[in-house]
């Protein structure tokens, strides 16, 4: 049923990875078939429930976006359609239905160990650093900055990336020593390229990118865009409308999620790793309306799952 909600899959394909969220699969040696799940993660941990319609969203979205930044950057995304792919592959043919509008099929890419943030707003773990120390990955910031606070210029700040555990802020040098000082300055170049596009892009359409992470790897000598593209999960969008320093900003995003997840911290009822609490039905409810808000927002359409390909 086409937008039924899917916590797992098993596919008559050879397994490539299970991420926090997407289950990959191997097409042949050029190609995977990336399948967005219903599953939800924050803090890096995966929660129990899921999220209604958030898999389809991350991959129409990501798709959307990809369209709009071809004169920017290249990158892996062949396609979003099902049938081609069942066609292809008629083992697939029972899962169909279940898996219309979650699919993207990509280029397999050498893919770089490092996520690339930019951060145009001081929030989230920026912001308890700055807070706790002055710092953004033990560089000093200016003083006197608020949370929520613009950062101009935006920040470019690489991190870690972990499939479990916590993902870490590391300084531009480190980043460097890691894939080489060369495919860092390309990375930084076009981690600013994109987020400048992206945010020039949202503003028009009342949002504000607070920050976002993009992913990166390489195929035929050349470096291209992978993974999901500013999505709820892989961004903080705010509402522009309401934004004022000072304060957590309302979003568009999975902070709803985030502030529930906090609340059962400070209150010591989790300790920010897995097992996660169990989520209220109102906080999965008000997240998936969220993901939804923010593709009708940012892509001008409302969701409409019986026209997905």
């Amino acid at each position: 049923m086409i937008g039924a909600v899917i916590a797992t899959t098993t596919l008559p394909l050879r397994p490539h990875r299970r991420g926090k969220v997407r289950d990959v699969y191997e097409l042949d040696d050029d190609r995977l078939l990336i399948v967005a799940t219903d599953r939800v993660s924050a803090f890096d941990v995966v929660m129990r429930e899921t999220v209604p319609f958030k898999g389809i969203v991350l991959t129409q979205l990501t798709a959307w976006w990809l369209r709009q930044l071809e004169p920017i950057v290249a990158h892996h995304m062949l396609g979003t359609a099902i049938d081609p792919i069942v066609d292809e592959y008629p083992a697939l043919g029972p899962h169909r239905e279940i898996l219309r509008g979650r699919i993207m099929v990509s280029r397999r890419t050498d893919v770089f160990p490092v996520e690339c943030v930019m951060r145009g707003y001081l929030s989230g773990s920026a912001w308890k650093e700055y807070l706790a120390a002055g710092t953004l990955a033990g560089e000093a910031l200016p003083a006197g900055l608020l949370e929520s606070s613009r950062l101009d210029p935006s920040i470019f700040s690489p991190a870690t990336k972990a499939e479990s555990g916590h993902d870490e802020n590391i300084t531009i040098g480190q980043m460097a020593s890691v894939v080489g000082a060369r495919e860092a300055s390309e990375l930084e170049r076009l981690s600013r390229a994109i987020y400048d596009f992206a945010c020039r892009t949202a503003e028009p359409r009342g949002i504000i990118i607070a920050d976002t992470k993009f992913e990166f790897g390489r195929v035929g000598g050349k470096t291209i865009l992978i993974d999901e593209v500013l999505t709820p999960d892989s961004s903080r969008f705010w509402p522009a409308d309401q934004y004022a320093p000072g304060r957590p900003q309302p979003s568009y995003d999975k902070q709803p999620l985030r502030d529930y997840l906090d609340g059962e911290r400070k209150a010591g009822r989790w300790n920010g790793d897995s097992p996660p609490p169990d989520l209220p039905e109102a906080v999965v409810a008000a997240t998936s309306a969220r993901y939804l808000d923010a593709f009708r927002r940012i892509t001008g359409a409302p969701l409409d799952v019986t026209t997905l390909p």
